[in-house]
């Protein structure tokens, strides 16, 4: 690689010379980038063996080669991944179960077309690595890295954007936080987020959960957008009835409380008849844009409402809502045809 064709690389590599003077990494290359016709969006990953843990940083989410992102402030995508895996003293065996997700990561993001940004978070839908069906690690965050920074390139600024494994307890405090605060929350007990297949999860700490919880309750919940299999809302006889199937219905009923003390709006469904909750003096329940039914609700009203969806399937009037009708509709039930005989 030379300075003339690959800026963006050669900017990476002195980031990494300043933070580890003289060392040379192990560097897995991509057999077939996408640059080549591949399947693996990063050209390489290079592997810097600490004391405790192995740091990963890829190549290949920023302009490497050439400027092709249309953004002149940004190189690419704007960031590269790193990661940081636990290492015992004396390991030199790499992980190789990161660099396969470290591109099934870059995947994702050429796939929906969106950048992961510091905040942003995924369920793994199983263990990290497959190779350890009993990790406690099935989710994740991101994080800037908190050695590496940002960097300014030929082509414009990349964020290292660190990787950090989570497990489902850990995961779900997001729901009623923020994955940037929980995260601060870990860094006592990790404090360069490094992803450890073999620890539990750190909710049971009893330090990281009054963390947490004094959190939650200064804060309330970051989450806006609730998604749900069935929303909708009809006006009839001067009553408007709002439908949402049973787990949608839990989940507003669980957030409303850390949402709408906080001035923050809760919306279930931002299109096709959803239905968006937030706080007002007094209760109103009035269509607004893209179909969307807007309900104002004062701190008792809404008590009452989030209590009403958490109570499971069925229909209620919460009080101080006149004209308001919930039905929680119950779970799709799954029928078991027998074969034919």
């Amino acid at each position: 690689m030379t300075e003339a064709t690959s800026p963006g690389w050669d900017a990476i590599d002195a980031a990494l010379a300043r933070r580890y003077p003289g060392v040379r990494p192990l560097h897995h290359a991509s057999a077939l980038p996408y640059a080549a016709g591949g399947r693996d969006p990063l050209d390489g990953i290079s592997l810097y063996p600490r004391d405790d843990h192995w740091h990963l940083v890829s190549y290949g989410m920023s302009d490497l080669h050439e400027k092709r992102s249309p953004d002149e402030e940004e190189s690419g995508w704007g960031f590269e991944f790193t990661i940081r895996v636990a290492r015992t003293a004396g390991d030199d065996e790499p992980p190789t179960w990161a660099l396969s997700f470290l591109q099934n990561l870059a995947r994702n993001v050429y796939a929906r077309e969106a950048a992961f940004v510091p905040g942003s978070h995924l369920q793994v839908n199983g263990p990290i690595s497959t190779a350890r069906p009993d990790t406690a690690i099935r989710a994740v965050a991101f994080a800037e890295d908190p050695e590496l920074g940002t960097i300014d390139t030929p082509h414009g600024k990349v964020r290292f954007l660190q990787v950090v494994g989570l497990t489902p307890e850990e995961y779900a405090v997001i729901d009623r936080w923020d994955a940037r605060r929980l995260l601060d929350a870990l860094r006592p007990a990790l404090p360069l987020l490094v992803t450890d297949l073999d620890r539990g999860d750190l909710t049971a700490d009893p330090a990281v959960a009054a963390a947490i919880e004094e959190g939650v309750r200064r804060d309330g919940s970051s989450r806006a957008l609730i998604p749900a299999k069935k929303a909708n809302w009809r006006v009839e006889d001067g009553v408007t009835t709002v439908t949402l199937d049973v787990a949608a219905a839990e989940h507003v009923g669980r957030l409303l409380p850390l949402r709408l003390p906080y001035g923050r709006d809760l919306t279930v469904n931002p299109f096709d008849k959803g239905v968006k909750f937030g706080p007002g003096e007094e209760f109103t329940a009035a269509p607004g844009r893209f179909g969307l039914l807007e309900i104002r609700l004062p701190a008792e009203a809404a008590t009452e409402v989030a209590t009403a969806l958490r109570s499971g399937a069925g229909t209620y009037r919460p009080a101080g809502t006149t004209g308001l009708q919930l039905r929680v509709a119950p779970a799709t039930r799954r029928f078991t045809f027998p074969p034919p005989a």
